[in-house]
């Protein structure tokens, strides 16, 4: 697990030996949820609407970074 972003009470991390499609975690004490890195969907779990609103403003401002690390961590 690589966390990439962390915030107050939350945070962005991607996993290796994942499968599906590529995807990043949002963590917080309380919750955790999957979500496309593609289309910001989330896949699975649940989240904070405010936690999600930063959360896919980060994700969408680095995308191409967070699918780099996806690739890297599930080849």
């Amino acid at each position: 697990m690589v966390t990439v972003y962390r915030q107050p009470g939350w945070k962005i991390a991607v996993y290796g030996r994942e499968h599906g499609m590529p995807h990043f975690h949002i963590e917080g004490p309380d919750f955790r949820c999957s979500v496309s890195i593609e289309t910001l969907d989330v896949i699975v779990g649940t989240v904070p609407t405010t936690v999600m609103k930063d959360a896919c403003r980060w994700a969408k401002a680095n995308r191409s970074a967070l699918l780099a690390k996806w690739r890297e961590l599930n080849s």
